[in-house]
């Protein structure tokens, strides 16, 4: 089947129904049908098993543990042959065996040859109907993860047997999930998905960093430092996801975003919406030091804004952690021009301010084509850094 295409729903009722509300329910689930046939797999699960850019194809009509399945694409990225594969021949071998006419020896034709040796040890069951159990070194998303696994009969309105339903969660278990799920944002997600795959990608840059920090921080608890961080950092990321941007790396008191072109819908729009979150950031900024019982002039942030025509942007998950970096030029020359905005000031490079189109200068009541700017080496406020690295980048306050 086409992997851009949602399963075509089994043709045994008791089937479909359940394939039916385990897709609405968005739920990691395989369905097989009394011969153990791969009927169905959920969108979510192929969704994930392709890296979350592009659903996976599944080699519907094949026994879902056989020799063909193994060898298939979608079986590579989800099983472990000698660990979660075997685990699950296991633990659903007493349905395998009870369920196969012809008992240990047609189980054995039908089985791949690498589960051959675990079919002795299984003993018949047609009578549970629920079967739950670990997955180890489970492939998901590209990485290495633990599952939990739970099967269950499937029965027709007869209580004739119609098939088993698998369906998998993340070790982590729904508690930690919904906490993770309720407290990010879904769009964010969505566009950290999009970028699963590392490439080259077009994009306006963001850096924000907290002046004069080391003072604020000695002056300051740690506790209450902390908890001054802590509100910039949402409210940086806040700002960032509702301009549609990609929250990047925090370093320290920094604050790194990008905004695709291919996620705003043009070079223009990804600018506009760049030069948006800076404004609604320096805004938030405001109240952060209002409920950090600071002063507006002891919270200031420098902005620097710029255009990455060759940026190399992907998302890099690990077992701690999933986060979007990009490397190239533009992002250590945003760096530069951002440690040359002292006072709060907001530096935008020629390069981004030229990308706006006339509406979106408009709506940010910019006029691009009258702007003078000036070379970052020129600025009275040139770090060293700059002056060696991007000197002659031009730049002007937004």
């Amino acid at each position: 089947m086409d992997g851009r295409e949602t399963c075509p729903l089994p043709e045994d009722p008791a089937l479909a129904e359940a394939a039916v509300a385990l897709n609405d329910a968005r739920a990691w689930a395989h369905i097989v049908d009394r011969e153990w046939r791969w009927v169905y797999a959920t969108d979510d699960v192929r969704l994930s098993l392709g890296d979350g850019i592009e659903p996976i194809p599944v080699p519907l009509g094949r026994h879902y543990f056989g020799p063909e399945t193994t060898a298939s694409e979608v079986y590579s990225r989800s099983f472990r042959p000698e660990t979660s594969g075997r685990q699950s021949v296991a633990e659903l071998g007493p349905w395998l065996l009870a369920d196969t006419p012809g008992g240990r020896a047609r189980l054995r034709e039908v089985l791949d040859p690498a589960f051959h040796d675990l079919v002795d040890a299984i003993e018949p069951d047609d009578r549970s109907i629920v079967r739950s159990f670990p997955l180890g070194s489970y492939t998901v998303a590209g990485a290495l993860a633990g599952l939990l696994a739970t099967a269950w009969r499937i029965r027709d309105a007869d209580g004739r047997l119609a098939g088993t339903a698998i369906q998998t969660i993340p070790a982590a278990g729904m508690a930690m999930l919904g906490v993770l799920g309720t407290a990010g944002d879904a769009g964010h997600f969505a566009r950290m998905q999009g970028v699963a795959r590392p490439g080259r990608r077009p994009a306006a840059i963001l850096f924000a960093d907290l002046e004069r920090s080391s003072p604020l921080a000695r002056r300051l608890s740690t506790a209450s430092y902390f908890a001054l961080g802590r509100r910039l950092v949402r409210a940086a990321d806040r700002c960032v996801v509702d301009a549609g941007g990609l929250v990047g790396r925090h370093v320290g008191d920094g604050v790194v975003a990008f905004f695709l072109a291919k996620d705003a819908g043009s070079e223009s729009a990804a600018a506009r919406a760049c030069i948006s979150a800076a404004r609604s950031l320096r805004t938030a900024v405001a109240d952060v030091a209002a409920r950090s019982d600071l002063r507006p002039d002891e919270v200031v942030l420098r902005f620097g804004l710029h255009w990455g025509s060759t940026l190399y942007v992907g998302q890099v998950a690990t077992s701690g952690r999933s986060e979007v970096t990009a490397l190239g030029d533009e992002v250590n020359e945003t760096a530069r021009i951002e440690a040359c905005a002292t006072g709060g000031r907001a530096l935008a490079s020629k390069d981004l301010l030229e990308r706006l189109e006339a509406d979106d200068a408009a709506a940010l009541e910019l006029s691009p084509g009258r702007v003078g700017y000036t070379a970052l080496g020129d600025l009275t406020t040139a770090t060293d850094k700059a002056r060696r690295d991007a000197p002659a980048i031009a730049v002007c306050d937004i």
